[in-house]
């Protein structure tokens, strides 16, 4: 059998070495330079600007294998992936291209060469298509097409296909042509012919070979090109599973890597192979290839340089990221973090042709992994929450109901449509789209720094808008004139000259204490109170040069309206001390890291707000406990010491002369900076810029707001240490009350370890379980979750010992009520509870009367803790006379409330009502009686 890999490497060296070809490497997944695309959806795309004539290679022949993405825009594949067997969010499309070169005949003449000669499939099997003509634009049939696949086909094998399947056309204008498809016959009779084009799981299109000969004009009228192109595209997926003989693109070794690492990760069943209806509506089944598709899409992608978030291409990568995760967590059971892991097997499977993913392998886990923690921890509620919407109608999810799924719980639109057509219930689109709308509206303010500067910037152009004043250094209130409002809710951005209640706005002043967002540190918020009184709510403030930029609305009790002139300008104090405090212990963070770690460390970005200090630094590989303890306590110690903060103004030149000064990595800074010392006057540093004691303190260029004394940070504790990308850290860290809740959060939780000593036996592992998800799951300073991890492992160690000599006293319970069983059981179907047994132990239940009862039908239940569990066996002579293991299992496991299947011969299956485990094996008994009548 041809393992995909030779697949691959056959169809590339078919061209290259036989026919003259190019090698060419993949584009990107992510086509940062097409602004008309979400993804590259087709091998053509890295050539579109030879098609068009606005570009040239120096080789007219190429063939490639080139990564793409069908989810989002125009080409969508997404609602298909899971549901079918062939079809995927990412793909690779095998492609051979000539550029004015080669045409149909050589195209058609090698395409059969590779099929058959190469990887020898059966003429009989293979249906072309040409197109039909199309009398509406003149277009006359390809006969050309035809005549050259008669060559090599029977007539009852080519077939006229119509302008939607067999003309391609790259837009509305631009070059287009009649196209020609491949398609493969797996019936089993050879009777594929009249499924041609009809979406038939056993017919499918593995080959599109576009012959391209005409340009579009902007007037629809079509004109031959002067130079003939062609271009294909073979699924690889697809010519994978029919070479490897499999009823499903996910059955080949393509997918079964990622299957194994899914089942492995997650502990669900092994995936059932196959393309019939029982594995193909399975959910366990669905499961497995959503989440393998879309690892492999957000793998690609995301080494490619796209991003999860809210916009454009990165919403589409959150929803599929998303949909994977809900399934994982829905369907296959788990609890933990589990989809960043499976990074892991596609770079092992793929990075021998697609080499970038294994540069990218940290920085891609790390994303998933926060996108897939960030959504974990809302998933459980919104799960709930769509329950409750659903049982609210039997037709439909409200529009409000899915609003807020999407805005509060994180699920996408296309997520809560899927999980409503499980239940046969629509979602009105349009009606949610008209409540994104308002929410846009409401938040475009604060939606992205780029459009508000972009805006700012056209501001300070068209109005000559002169620098504005910063006094946040010394006061957080100070007197202001609002100078322009802008309403930011017209359809394009309008100046005006008063502020009206519910409308977004920006307000520009001639002087402000408001700190703009800049240098990781976030923009302030607070109140702007007008000369009559009328509250602006600033809830941001961003900069551009020296123009500040007040993002807010008009306070909703507001009797008037805001208007332009005198007003007081106050920001709140309380959320800018947390964020001083986080600031300056950032400074404190990075002396430490360079102190402990060594010279090395150079910061790499930051993010100061008023909940944590977020610090990324360069360093190769993770901290150790030590390390993150001495840090934690050499932090703690510049602040018990009480070090005041000094800054001043000084020439860069000189700046740089004071021994071990620090600056951010990447920025330019002006000729005169401003410069952060905690614990030494700048004063008497450029004094004696040498000295070699100044390496004990903290010495920067920053130009943010820090408190005036490390004294009032109060408390510091860092709560994570994870890489972002390849040799690149981060630390996470609180400060003052945050600080301090999670340190008496951690003393509960080690008072609750202690405790452990005084449970025993079921109670003891329910309680240690309880206790480590609480310790994942509430924030405590980290070397504490260490610890406390420690001691969980040592009482899981415990459970484990005690759980071996339960299960051997179980196995042997449940062999000897299966002998009893076997030894009083009557007739060919047996059915019976095993008493003793569980659901690990069931099968060596089996075993023992299969061994005496080898003709016989049997089905067992067994009680696992408040579930139970069923397991069918069911012989050859009366499968054949209509009883199915898989059947009979799902019929019982319905009567307790579970599911379950699996083949004729074995199958097992699940309940949630172990009380009504008598009622389902006389369900059981009834079933498997109606079958085979005794």
């Amino acid at each position: 059998m041809h393992t995909s890999r030779e697949i691959r490497q056959q169809f590339i060296d078919f061209f290259v070495s036989k026919h003259g070809h190019t090698a060419v490497p993949s584009s990107p997944v992510v086509p940062h330079d097409d602004p008309t695309l979400l993804f590259t959806n087709a091998g053509m795309n890295q050539f579109k600007d030879v098609f068009l004539g606005t570009g040239s290679r120096d080789y007219k022949r190429a063939v490639d294998t080139q990564k793409c993405i069908r989810a989002g825009g125009k080409h969508n594949d997404l609602d298909d992936v899971g549901i079918d067997t062939y079809h995927h969010t990412f793909f690779e499309m095998l492609g051979n291209w000539s550029f004015g070169d080669y045409f149909k005949q050589e195209a058609i003449d090698w395409a059969f060469e590779l099929m058959t000669g190469v990887w020898g499939l059966d003429p009989k099997r293979l249906h072309a298509t040409y197109f039909e003509g199309d009398t509406s634009e003149n277009l006359e049939p390809d006969l050309e097409a035809r005549d050259m696949w008669l060559k090599h086909l029977p007539e009852t094998q080519v077939h006229p296909g119509n302008k939607k399947d067999n003309f391609w056309e790259m837009g509305e204008v631009g070059p287009c042509g009649p196209c020609s498809e491949l398609h493969y016959d797996g019936t089993a009779d050879f009777s594929g012919a009249a499924l041609v084009n009809q979406d038939d799981p056993d017919i499918i299109e593995v080959w599109n070979l576009v012959f391209i000969q005409y340009n579009r004009s902007p007037d629809s009228s079509l004109s031959l090109l002067p130079a003939q192109h062609v271009d294909t595209g073979m699924g690889f997926e697809r010519i994978v599973r029919v070479l490897q003989n499999k009823d499903s693109n996910y059955d080949t070794d393509v997918f079964t890597p990622i299957f194994d690492a899914i089942q492995k990760l997650t502990g669900a069943r092994k995936y059932t192979p196959g393309g019939h209806d029982t594995a193909l509506k399975d959910p366990i089944n669905i499961a497995y290839r959503v989440i393998a598709d879309h690892i492999r899409t957000l793998t690609f992608a995301l080494a490619d340089g796209a991003h999860c978030g809210n916009e454009g291409r990165s919403y589409v990568l959150r929803s599929i990221l998303r949909r994977a995760v809900r399934f994982g967590r829905q369907t296959l059971g788990t609890n933990e973090p589990f989809f960043y892991k499976l990074v892991d097997a596609i770079i092992e499977n793929f990075s021998d042709i697609f080499p970038e993913i294994k540069d990218k392998a940290e920085e891609v886990k790390a994303e998933i992994k926060d996108e897939e923690i960030s959504f974990s921890k809302t998933l459980a509620r919104g799960i709930e929450l769509f329950n409750q919407a659903a049982e609210k109608s039997t037709t439909h999810i409200s529009s409000e109901d899915a609003f807020r799924l999407h805005d509060t719980y994180g699920f996408p639109f296309s997520l809560t449509q899927l999980m409503a057509a499980e239940r046969n219930l629509k979602v009105d689109q349009h009606a949610f789209d008209q409540l994104m709308e308002q929410a846009r509206k409401i938040s475009r303010a604060t939606s992205g720094c780029m459009d508000i500067q972009t805006l700012l910037l056209d501001i300070t152009q068209k109005h000559q808008t002169k620098p504005i004043e910063f006094l946040g250094y010394q006061s957080t209130e100070t007197p202001g004139n609002i100078q322009y409002l802008f309403d930011l809710d017209a359809n394009l951005p309008e100046l005006t000259t008063r502020g009206i209640k519910g409308r977004n706005l920006v307000a520009i002043t001639d002087q402000t204490p408001f700190y703009a967002q800049a240098g990781g540190q976030v923009g302030d918020t607070g109140i702007i109170t007008a000369s009559n009184g009328v509250e602006f709510i600033v809830t941001d403030t961003q900069k551009v040069g020296d123009v500040y930029f007040h993002v807010g609305t008009v306070a909703k009790d507001a009797t008037d309206n805001l208007i332009c002139g005198g007003s007081v300008l106050s920001v709140d104090a309380d959320r800018r001390h947390k964020i001083t405090a986080n600031h300056t212990v950032t400074h404190l963070l990075n002396h430490k890291l360079r102190d402990i770690l060594g010279d090395h460390i150079a910061q790499k970005g930051s993010l100061v707000d008023e909940q944590k200090t977020r610090f990324d630094f360069s360093h190769k590989s993770p901290l150790s406990i030590q390390e993150l303890t001495k840090i934690q306590q050499g932090v703690a110690q510049d602040i018990a010491a009480q070090h005041p903060i000094h800054t001043a103004y000084v020439p860069q030149e000189e700046a740089l002369k004071i021994n071990s000064l620090r600056a951010v990595f990447g920025e330019k800074y002006p000729p005169t900076v401003r410069v952060v010392s905690i614990g030494v006057p700048v004063e008497i540093l450029l004094g004696a810029p040498d000295e070699e004691k100044w390496r004990n303190y903290s010495i920067e260029f920053c130009g943010g707001v820090h408190i005036d004394n490390t004294h009032n940070i109060d408390q510091f504790v860092i709560i994570s240490e994870e890489g972002v990308s390849k040799g690149v850290r981060r630390i996470s860290a609180l400060t003052g009350t945050l600080a301090q809740q999670a340190i008496q959060a951690s003393d509960k939780l080690n008072h609750r370890l202690l405790d452990l000593n005084n449970y025993q036996g079921d109670e003891f592992a329910t309680q240690t379980n309880n206790l480590a998800k609480a310790i994942e799951e509430t924030i405590i300073p980290l070397i504490d979750a260490a610890r406390l991890r420690d001691g969980i492992k040592e009482a899981q160690k415990k459970i484990k010992a005690a759980q071996k000599e339960q299960g051997k006293a179980s196995a042997s319970a449940a062999v000897d009520a299966a002998r009893e069983i076997a030894d009083t059981a009557q007739g060919n179907i047996i059915i019976a509870q095993v008493i003793g047994a569980d659901g690990n132990t069931l099968r060596d239940a089996m075993d023992v009367i299969k061994a005496k009862k080898p003709d016989a039908a049997l089905l067992l239940a067994a009680q696992t803790g408040d579930k139970c569990a069923f397991l069918a066996s069911v012989p050859k002579a009366m499968i054949s006379q209509g009883l199915k293991a898989g059947d009979w299992v799902r019929e019982v496991a319905k009567v307790t409330g579970g599911g379950g299947g699996g083949r004729p011969d074995m199958a097992q299956a699940g309940g949630k009502d172990p009380t009504k485990i008598t009622i389902a094996l006389e369900a059981g008994k009834t079933f498997a009686q109606s079958k085979i009548g005794n």
